[in-house]
């Protein structure tokens, strides 16, 4: 099954399982394998890397390939499993606030408004939750399996589903206030982008290969921009999904694509300022005036934030199925399949770091303050590391 995951990690999305018979070469051993995951190299740690807590939340990520992404509100840190364990956590001393059994199988989460949390369900429901306590205020159907965040801006909340759908609703009540649908390719990778607002617009990456902009009130849309093509002969070369998490910073949107490009947005306008050829599942982030993107062949590319270039390449984690890059302090962090996080330095790429976070993997994108790391492992493990120099 370690194939099925290293080949781009897809699921079939209205295409008849049958059609597998037509896929050769995913299952052949790694010993011929050219893209079987690159030995750990020994490195010289020039950091400090210190667990300061961990808790078990829940069974973690589970077996359908979620990434359930922790939120950071305050001293608070969120965290939600699959088997429906959520669990609010001090973030400073690791102490459980509170801890809720929601009793239905998750599958997104979680979103943060406030004092309100969002969270997925696998049935196609979005929840609202009480984040002082844990309790359901409403659960709206939405007919199709939530594999992102919910998000909010106080007046909205936007689910996106695997189906294809973006909706609005209610942040009241979870009344469904508008829904857009986009064409699904007969191929797509198992996840969804997180819709990202910035005030009463709101943006979300599609598997057709396209972010768009919708005004999030009414649902209108304001503009979208292709950030790649389809191309290639079969449905498996055909496949473009916008499905990593996107990077706002004040008017800029930063997205990629798989097999397709990275992305700069002029988010007001929907002119694309510049694009890079780039492929990734895991999404983008930034800091050090660089974007950072984990391609799913393993390399690690600091792009020029102001789009004139790259900065750095890093291809010594090659096809070690990388989480999204995480920036702490002047590092940059990545975790893999057999649950290491890698940090090299933001400046050239170097390694200068690394520790065993989680044996059964890093999936869910990871979260930092400061000079403090949050992971949340596959196995269901939310720990906090300290990543200082050394002296």
């Amino acid at each position: 099954m370690r194939q099925l995951y290293r080949h781009l990690i897809l699921i079939f999305v209205v295409f008849n399982l049958a059609a597998c018979s037509t896929i050769s070469g995913w299952f052949e051993s790694d010993d011929d394998d050219a893209t079987a995951p690159a030995e750990l190299i020994d490195i010289d740690e020039t950091v400090n890397i210190d667990e300061l807590w961990s808790v078990d939340v829940g069974n973690g990520q589970g077996e359908g390939f979620y990434r359930l992404r922790p939120a950071i509100q305050g001293d608070m840190i969120y965290v939600a499993a699959a088997d429906g364990e959520i669990a609010a956590v001090n973030r400073l001393s690791g102490d459980t606030v509170w801890e809720e059994e929601l009793e239905t199988q998750l599958s997104g989460g979680v979103g943060v408004y406030d004092d309100a949390l969002f969270v997925g369900s696998s049935e196609g429901y979005v929840l609202r939750l009480d984040a002082n306590s844990g309790k359901r205020l409403w659960s709206t159907p939405v007919r199709g399996e939530i594999l992102s965040a919910p998000q909010s801006n106080g007046s909205v909340v936007v689910a996106q589903t695997y189906d294809g759908r973006l909706q609005g609703l209610d942040y009241e009540t979870g009344s469904i206030l508008w829904t857009y649908d986009s064409n699904v390719p007969v191929l797509t990778i198992r996840g969804t982008s997180t819709p990202v607002f910035n005030n009463n617009q709101v943006y979300a990456g599609f598997a057709n290969g396209r972010v768009l902009a919708f005004n999030a009130q009414t649902g209108a849309l304001l503009w979208e921009v292709r950030v790649a093509i389809s191309q290639g002969r079969s449905e498996i070369e055909r496949i473009v999904d916008v499905d990593g998490t996107m990077e706002l910073i004040g008017n800029e949107l930063f997205a990629v694509s798989y097999q397709g490009s990275v992305v700069g947005i002029d988010a007001l306008s929907g002119r694309k300022v510049w694009q890079q050829k780039a492929s990734s599942f895991s999404g983008v982030s930034q800091g050090f005036s660089n974007v950072y993107v984990a391609d799913e062949d393993g390399t690690l590319t600091a792009y020029m934030r102001n789009g004139q270039g790259v900065r750095w390449v890093q291809g010594a984690l090659a096809y070690r199925e990388l989480s999204r890059p995480t920036p702490v302090s002047s590092y940059v962090v990545v975790g893999d399949f057999e649950g290491y996080a890698h940090i090299l330095s933001q400046v050239d790429g170097n390694f200068v770091g690394r520790f065993r976070a989680d044996d059964e993997g890093i999936r869910a994108d990871m979260l930092s303050e400061g000079n403090v790391l949050y992971v949340y492992g596959n196995g269901g493990e939310l720990a906090a590391y300290e990543i200082t120099a050394k002296n």
